[in-house]
């Protein structure tokens, strides 16, 4: 059968037409809806806060969920001390007593420093059966004086086997950028990793490019790990901005075959997104998809993925909290339309409530594709109502609502 030309264009613009509606259609944002369930907590001590928790499950016949937290003085910030862990077998029902890890203590060195593990964030690491534990080290000029130079890109390893720990490790980074910049005071302090099937770790570090200047540029490192060591491999795009402390505290996520980095920043937060894990597209202000800012700054922000959708855990402004510091509670959860890089504000819900406490120093617990938990302990007790109360470590499950 003969067609006449224009019936043949018509014909093949409807066909483009058709196709870019499915593929629209296939691409639209759809809201999954949450469950949120708390998991009991673990509460401090008269002298020491618990912060910094974070939580990592650990699979096998007989699963368990291990935290680990910062051992925290209540009096000026950053007075941390030893690791201890918590662990539950019954699902979060109830947590053992916080038991130290002697392998993780303060310690002084030879130099009259005093190294503290910490900000650290453990992971179950499929391919090896351990627990990768990644952080930063703090480092106190004659047990005082922070020196924010010093810190290292720290971890430790776990084995679930024998529940040994090991000491404290420093990762070897190169000294130079892309940019021939010094790579100093390199960290990976609270940030969300992502684990590939061959067994490399994509690692969110940041360091200063001017020892001179405190301002971070934030990277993510790819690297090698094979139970014991983790070892540098390559590291990708570079990003910072001119003012405030620069981009730091970077969390990364692997969703629908993207990767997905969220950065804090002092007057804000950041994202961006690319399609290797290291290399991402220029980064842009986070912001609801009203095109308002989302309002999140000065704190980090991380990812959930659960029942097919993208979340993120952030605190932020406008929330009936001036009274928080850096309005950092009530922790926020709201989902991302990855093609926008926006929250969408009708999904806003809050994860944990405010009650007189910082919520901001959360982390996040994968479980499967529909489950995953948030962990966070409670800051800044030494000042307002609830001034010489006990700190709160929360543990809270989310999964689809069915």
């Amino acid at each position: 059968m003969h067609y006449s030309p224009l019936v043949l264009a018509l014909s093949l613009a409807l066909s483009l037409s058709l196709s870019l509606t499915i593929a629209n259609s296939a691409n639209a944002f759809q809201p999954v809806q949450l469950k949120f369930e708390s998991r009991g907590t673990i509460q401090g001590t008269q002298r020491w806060d618990w912060w910094q928790a974070r939580t990592a499950y650990v699979p096998g016949t007989k699963p368990y969920f291990l935290t680990t937290m910062s051992q925290t003085g209540k009096a000026t910030s950053h007075d941390f001390h030893d690791i201890l862990q918590s662990i539950s077998r019954d699902g979060g029902q109830t947590w053992s007593a916080p038991a130290l890890v002697s392998s993780l203590q303060r310690t002084r060195q030879n130099d009259g420093f005093e190294i503290a593990p910490g900000d650290l964030w453990p992971t179950y690491h499929a391919q090896t059966g351990k627990i990768l534990v990644t952080g930063k080290t703090f480092n106190f000029e004659d047990g005082k004086r922070e020196i924010r130079l010093r810190e290292r890109v720290a971890y430790a390893v776990l084995d679930p086997s024998t529940g040994k720990w090991s000491g404290l490790r420093l990762l070897e980074v190169p000294t130079h950028d892309h940019r021939g910049a010094t790579i100093t005071g390199a960290n990976a302090g609270c940030t969300q990793r992502v684990d590939l099937s061959n067994g490399d770790v994509l690692l969110p570090v940041r360091y200063w490019r001017d020892p001179k200047v405190h301002r971070y540029t934030s990277v993510v490192m790819r690297c090698t790990f094979d139970g014991e060591t983790l070892a540098y491999k390559e590291h990708g795009s570079e990003h910072t901005i001119p003012t405030g402390r620069g981009l730091y505290e970077p969390s990364l996520i692997r969703f629908a075959d993207r990767y997905f980095l969220t950065l804090r920043a002092n007057q804000s937060a950041y994202v961006t997104r690319g399609t290797d894990g290291i290399h991402f597209e220029p980064i842009r202000q986070w912001k609801f998809d009203d095109g308002n800012v989302l309002g999140s700054y000065n704190t980090q922000q991380h990812w959930v993925t659960v029942g097919g959708g993208l979340f993120l855990i952030y605190t932020r402004r406008g929330a009936d909290n001036d009274h928080i510091m850096r309005h950092r509670a009530p922790l926020f959860i709201g989902q991302v339309n990855p093609e926008t890089l926006q929250v969408v504000r009708a999904t806003e819900r809050i994860l944990i409530p405010e009650n007189h406490a910082t919520l901001g120093n959360s982390g996040v617990c994968h479980v499967s594709d529909n489950e995953c938990w948030v962990t966070c302990g409670e800051g800044l007790l030494r000042a307002g109502q609830r001034k010489g109360q006990r700190n709160q470590v929360f543990h809270v499950r989310i999964t689809p609502q069915p």
